[in-house]
């Protein structure tokens, strides 16, 4: 027993020593490597531990950066939302409508701080937001705020970086935590990484930034807006660079591109590699290393060809000559090129990924630029050789559209940005994307006016729509009160037997009553009189009395037949997005004065019909009304001569198109206003002796007598203040006239349907 003993103990100890030597060394090496393990779970390598490897970079950078790639997918996310603390904000959360209820979509922009200069740039933001129908000096009516600080240059390398933002907000009392408020963003981070920080909480305040990205981006939140620079006109703007005689739509260049190379960092990437698609016939890819300070420290082996090669081309001759721009990131998502490369409608080629494009919420960028991607660079040249020639004209045509109506000017590019917040307040009347990218373009188009295409001058030939068959007589009438005049009387009867005629609507501008019922002419026609305020301005205000889409707005001495009447609306059926009429004058740049001027001439060109008698569609009295500011309204009630100007500066700035004039007969002179004062210095009203503010004007290039002299000086003025108010002069000249068909021709009166005008 005691035998079998010593052997059990025996054999146990032989096993546990075999374990030992054989065994115990995989088990240290197992302990020692879960360790090792669990310390890269932790962060690995341990850059700052010089026992592993040396460092050549600042500790104190790299400590800070982790392993990417140990982090969630919730974890990377959260870690991008927290560029903004209210990323998860939408119009329904972080928005109070209860606001905008009772004065609609009014703009408070915060009164500026002394001492707290402002760039040109952000100047200009605010002073397009004053100057706008939207602006309001009253905060409690205000619907939306803007900061008098500027936030636009947000990398605190710049000279115009702000401080202390968050300490100065917060001491405005109506911040709110930014509830209801816009904040403008040019540049956003700073070298290296250039992310979208801003530097300070914007709490639930909306962001109108350029070079958005579409993973901090808030969809019916914020809006993404172009880069622009600070020599970005105040408004009006350069026109784009497609003519009617530019065909064929493709050029000398098929593709080009030149700018700055970035040897290292952010951005780098793309542009290091576009080197690959030059071949120096159809397609053009130049890039430069020397910029910035230290470039020659950094500089590779093409840097001294490239620098040459840069050299020998001019960028405007490019822009001119190119099909298609190569439009890719910088050290940001956006650039300047952008906007450059959609003036010269070049077509851009953008090669920015995760770049939300400027007011993408609205714009169909699809017809106007081909959406690249940075990895597949070297399939863009056959990509673009592939698209057909008429595709491409439509593309050319559809950048200088984008161009002229949403990014010529600073004014365009803010109101932009304010329609697209109004029309999140009511997307049941919001304008459609149709709208906004076709002909004049959503800032034209009022939908409180209508959201049906048809109720629209600009659709018909588009969408199949057809005028109304029946016009609406507008007179205005500034008679003394108990009496009404031979031409009055005349005019009624004229108009109402016209085949066309719905109504007549008499706005009657004095402060005295009209005169009884009794006292009007029959018509066939129903008469409406509406009592008026003496404006001028209210000669276009959106009457609920005018029925029809046609307006035939006339003067009370007005002289015209019943068959220059059908003539004309006829005509205008044809062209119901234009002015169509009789009386017309023109203008011309006077160098030797240095501004514009003004001619009554009876010449063969023409760029204005008077509305003493014609013809036009009436939605112009709701933009006439509610898209022109408050201060233009004033600036013709002041002048005394001025609404028909700015009616037609209106409509041509609209449609770029001339107005049309139509037959009249010979006889049809400018008549002498037989009008008496409604009262002493009654608003709207000449002083004795001078003409109706929209009488027709005939030979004379100018009045004679005083009060003619001074009437012509008004109008010269108001000429050339609406021209600087929007920043060029819109109207255009045209040489056309419209008759009959076989009017003076020597054949047989039953032949022709308007006899009467020849005599």
């Amino acid at each position: 027993m005691q035998t079998r003993k010593k052997y059990i103990f025996l054999t146990f100890l032989a096993s546990w020593l075999l374990l030992f030597f054989f065994g115990g060394d995989q088990l240290r090496r197992f302990a020692f490597f879960s360790g090792r393990k669990a310390e890269a779970r932790r962060n690995w390598p341990r850059w700052t531990d010089r026992s592993l490897l040396r460092s050549f970079a600042d500790p104190e950078e790299l400590q800070r950066d982790g392993d990417p790639a140990l982090l969630s997918p919730r974890e990377r996310r959260a870690a991008r939302l927290s560029i903004h603390r209210s990323s998860r904000c939408r119009m329904e959360t972080c928005f109070d409508f209860s606001r905008c209820e009772r004065h609609g979509f009014k703009v408070f922009t915060y009164p500026q701080e002394r001492g707290q200069p402002v760039s040109e740039t952000y100047g200009k933001i605010l002073s397009s937001i004053e100057r706008s129908r939207y602006h309001t000096p009253n905060p409690e009516e205000a619907c939306l705020f803007i900061l008098s600080i500027d936030t636009l240059d947000r990398d605190h390398l710049s000279g115009q970086y702000v401080r202390d933002v968050d300490e100065k907000i917060r001491g405005f009392p109506l911040w709110n935590g930014g509830r209801n408020h816009l904040i403008f963003n040019l540049y956003s981070g700073t070298w290296p990484s250039y992310s979208g920080e801003l530097g300070f909480d914007i709490g639930q305040a909306m962001l109108a930034k350029a070079s958005f990205d579409t993973q901090s981006f808030r969809p019916g939140f914020d809006v993404s807006i172009p880069l622009f620079s600070k020599d970005h006109p105040q408004r009006g703007g350069d026109r784009g660079w497609l003519y009617q005689d530019s065909v064929p739509p493709k050029k000398k260049y098929l593709l080009v591109f030149k700018g700055k190379r970035y040897l290292t960092g952010i951005g780098s990437g793309t542009r290091n590699a576009l080197h690959h698609i030059h071949n120096g016939k159809d397609i053009i890819s130049l890039t430069t290393c020397k910029h910035g300070k230290d470039w020659e420290k950094h500089k590779d082996t093409r840097c001294d060809k490239d620098n040459v090669d840069y050299e020998r081309f001019d960028y405007q001759e490019l822009l001119h000559n190119s099909t298609f721009c190569i439009v890719p990131r910088g050290r940001r998502l956006g650039s300047f090129r952008f906007l450059e490369a959609l003036q010269a409608a070049c077509i851009p080629v953008l090669l920015s990924d995760g770049w939300e494009l400027p007011f993408a919420e609205v714009i169909d960028w699809g017809r106007a630029a081909v959406v690249g991607s940075e990895r597949l660079l070297l399939q863009i040249p056959s990509a673009v050789r592939c698209i057909h020639p008429e595709r491409v004209l439509a593309f050319q045509q559809q950048t200088q559209f984008l161009w002229d109506a949403y990014f010529s000017s600073v004014d365009k590019i803010v109101h932009t940005t304010l329609e697209i917040i109004r029309d999140r307040l009511s997307p049941h009347r919001s304008r459609s994307r149709f709208l906004w990218n076709a002909l004049p373009g959503g800032l034209l188009v009022l939908p409180d006016f209508s959201t049906h295409l048809g109720d629209f001058p600009f659709y018909y030939l588009q969408r199949g729509y057809n005028p109304s068959e029946k016009f609406t007589a507008f007179i205005r009438v500034v008679s003394q009160a108990g009496s009404l005049s031979q031409p009055i009387l005349r005019l009624i009867q004229t108009v109402s037997g016209s085949q066309y005629c719905a109504q007549i609507v008499v706005l009657w501008s004095c402060e005295k009553p009209p005169p009884p019922s009794g006292k009007w002419p029959q018509s066939a026609v129903p008469l409406t009189i509406v009592q008026g305020s003496g404006k001028l301005s209210e000669r276009f205000f959106p009457f609920e009395a005018i029925q029809t889409d046609a307006v035939l707005s006339l003067d009370e001495d007005t002289s015209l037949s019943t068959s220059e009447v059908d003539f004309a609306f006829l005509v205008w059926r044809s062209f119901p997005e234009r002015i169509v009429g009789f009386p017309t004058q023109s203008h011309f740049w006077d160098a030797e004065q240095g501004r514009w001027g003004y001619t009554s001439k009876w010449t063969n060109e023409l760029s204005i019909v008077l509305t003493a008698a014609a013809f036009y569609h009436r939605y112009y009295h709701s933009l006439f009304t509610e898209f022109l500011p408050a201060g233009l309204r004033e600036l013709v009630d002041g002048l005394a001569a001025c609404e028909d100007i700015l009616m037609n500066v209106l409509v041509a700035a609209v449609t770029k198109l001339p107005p049309i004039k139509v037959t009249q007969r010979k006889q049809h002179k400018e008549g002498v206003a037989q009008q008496a004062e409604c009262r002493d210095g009654a608003a709207g009203t000449p002083p004795p002796g001078q003409r109706s503010p929209s009488a027709p004007h005939s030979a004379p290039a100018q009045p004679k007598g005083t009060a003619g002299t001074r009437r012509f000086s008004q109008r010269q003025d108001c000429l050339n203040q609406l021209a600087d108010w929007f920043g060029y002069m819109p109207l255009v000249s045209s040489q056309l006239r419209l008759d009959p068909v076989l009017f003076k021709d020597q054949v047989s009166v039953l032949r022709k349907k308007y006899p009467s005008l020849e005599k």
